[in-house]
């Protein structure tokens, strides 16, 4: 990994970007950073994984739906990961119901993507194909692997791959690429791990 390269492709279109060697560091950066504030969190296997939530609740006041707090759209801060990053300074997400990639694009005043090491890849085009082929289908077998009624073709086949289905669950309903931080963003900051997490 070229670190200095990929850190300068992002922040020549405006992002921040912070390296740690692991998620504790990376947790504790971010304790310091949202220190006080509202905090909400998007669905994130990764985030789930670095205990994030438990870690940032002790400092600030912070919502997960994933842990029954409901959703909250307009914190201080917005903490989520990405599908894929690519070392050309791309975030790809793709979303099914648009709750977690909406507050990256707007209400928040502090953004933090928060991806492991496992999610670069060479380009965009790449970063997009990562994002249909390896973290929808997990995400989709993760949601509804057990439920044959709601099944999408790629859970149905085990989460192989996109068969770019028109299931009514799918989740890839909005594929959404951030190219630099929004105009009504004060921070939009890549962490990058360099360990394997989440999809």
């Amino acid at each position: 990994m070229e670190l200095e390269r990929i850190k300068a492709a992002f922040e020549q279109r405006g992002f921040c970007v912070k390296y740690f060697d692991n998620g504790a560091q990376a947790v504790a950066y971010l304790g310091k950073q949202t220190a006080g504030k509202t905090v909400s969190f998007g669905g994130s296997k990764t985030l789930e994984a670095l205990g994030a939530y438990e870690a940032l609740g002790q400092q600030a006041e912070v919502y997960w739906h994933w842990k029954g707090d409901g959703y909250m759209q307009t914190p201080d801060v917005y903490i989520t990961s990405a599908n894929a990053v690519s070392e050309t300074g791309e975030l790809v997400n793709i979303d099914g119901s648009g709750n977690r990639v909406s507050a990256t694009l707007y209400g928040p005043k502090e953004v933090y993507f928060v991806c492991g090491v496992n999610k670069l890849t060479p380009d965009l085009h790449s970063a997009i194909q990562r994002a249909q082929d390896i973290a929808a289908p997990k995400n989709a077998m993760r949601l509804f692997g057990d439920q044959p009624d709601k099944m999408t073709a790629c859970a149905a086949a085990g989460g192989d791959r996109c068969h770019h289905c028109q299931a009514p669950r799918s989740i890839c309903r909005a594929i959404v690429i951030h190219q630099g931080p929004m105009l009504s963003q004060e921070r939009c900051e890549l962490i990058l791990i360099g360990e394997e997490l989440g999809y």
